[in-house]
């Protein structure tokens, strides 16, 4: 999928409007219909099967339904799961980019991804209260990084005692192994699935504590689709699956080099020492010149945030990213508007460019995370930050730098957190 782009001067795209903010349409049921349709090959190609458990307690409707976020499968999943039901999705804003129309129409529901929206709250309650709609929502707000489950906002037990309605979960099983993000869109012969389970009826919610609700949305989040194919006995065997994994395995375990690290056809190889290791057709490492210090995907990532947390509790994580900036402002354009260069470190992210005229700061502790994501809209790796009236795009170049970047965030908000939590507990001894 492609996004229409515009160059502008940063001055122009200044002074331009920012959104005007809409309640949701109550979705139109034809085109939802033409949508599952137009997205019913992917699923065919697929063989899509899904079961249902304990959704008898679910009741009607409207629902407040959850889906673990892999692959842009995902929205052909929804759309075939909830066809015989009107739901809204809730969406980033860039999906209205040229197809306002569309996006409107099907009652999708425009935030920005790690941003606080005040008004979501509320326009999801008009969907499911005025519209008679069920609200889809991907609480993880990106993409898997690495197969597993990433972290989902601390308030949506809070949330959903708030909106009252019954909490259905949708769990995908092979979306990520057919087309991880890393991968540059391609494609593997790898069957998808789904489970569509009530987790909470209206009144088991309102007799449920939030850190009750909260337990099990984390436990319904908590996934890892390498050990899934590797248990389930899926064969990966197209000679393009580590293309990529540099993205996120980008620091030799061997070496500690950053950025050096290729993968490409199904070998990873540190181009600083030179240490190989091949994905087998399971999706697990094997050493090819080396005594492999991983053989799970993920134990490499999390030791790469163990060292960025070391970094931070150092006082030496830093990073400084020449870039080139989009900027999202409005429905009708990505506006690309120059060069510049994004700063991070323990004081949070400096955007400068366009010739000195474009300054942005934005502080740690705004976001549990950052917008970070692969091959974005095919035009290339992009950190994104900004508020809800104005969307920075950074497409930086040179080594890999966005799982990074979102694990320093995320960690870097994770400590801010704590350091907040044990002042009061001091205050209060």
């Amino acid at each position: 999928m492609k996004i229409k782009t515009k160059s502008l001067s940063y001055e122009k795209v200044a002074s331009l409007p920012s959104w005007e903010h809409e309640k949701p349409e109550k979705p139109s049921r034809l085109l939802a219909g033409i949508a599952r349709m137009a997205l019913k090959g992917e699923l065919k190609k697929v063989g899509f099967t899904y079961e249902k458990a304990d959704m008898e307690k679910a009741g009607d409707g409207p629902w407040m339904i959850l889906m673990n976020h892999s692959s842009f499968t995902d929205l052909a999943i929804a759309f075939e799961v909830l066809k015989d039901r009107p739901f809204s999705i809730v969406c980033t804003k860039d999906a209205l980019v040229g197809k306002k129309w569309l996006i409107k129409g099907l009652g999708c529901i425009p935030t920005c991804k790690f941003v606080s929206d005040v008004s979501l709250i509320s326009d999801m309650d008009h969907a499911m209260n005025v519209n008679k709609a069920s609200v889809l929502m991907y609480p993880e707000a990106g993409y898997s990084l690495d197969g597993t489950g990433t972290k989902i906002p601390e308030g949506l037990g809070v949330l959903f005692k708030k909106l009252k309605r019954p909490v259905v979960m949708i769990t995908s099983y092979g979306a990520f192994a057919r087309d991880p993000l890393y991968n540059n869109l391609q494609k593997r012969d790898v069957k998808v699935s789904c489970r569509v389970k009530c987790l909470f009826s209206a009144k088991e919610l309102a007799d449920a504590k939030v850190k009750q609700i909260n337990d099990v949305l984390k436990e319904a989040f908590t996934l890892d689709y390498f050990t899934w194919q590797r248990e389930n006995a899926v064969e990966i065997d197209e000679p393009f699956r580590a293309d990529g994994l540099n993205r996120i395995l980008y620091q030799c375990p061997h070496c500690m080099a950053e950025g050096q690290m290729e993968g490409k056809g199904i070998r990873l190889t540190c181009k600083a020492c030179g240490a190989t290791y091949e994905l087998d057709t399971l999706g697990s490492l094997k050493g090819v010149n080396v005594e492999p210090k991983f053989t799970h995907v993920p134990d490499w990532f999390a030791w790469e945030r163990e060292q960025v947390r070391e970094e931070i509790k150092n006082g030496t994580y830093s990073q400084d990213m020449p870039c080139n900036i989009a900027i999202l402002k409005d429905s009708k354009a990505l506006y690309m508007v120059g060069e510049g260069r994004l700063r991070h470190d323990a004081n949070g992210f400096v955007l400068d460019g366009c010739d000195g005229k474009l300054h942005y700061e934005q502080a740690p502790n705004s976001s549990y995370s950052v917008n970070a994501d692969y091959y974005w809209y095919e035009i290339g790796d992009i950190v994104s930050i900004g508020t809800n009236e104005c969307l920075y795009y950074c497409f930086p170049k040179g080594r890999d730098i966005v799982a990074k970047t979102r694990i320093a965030a995320e960690e870097l908000y994770r400590l801010l957190k704590d350091r907040k939590k044990q002042s009061k507990e001091n205050e209060v001894k």
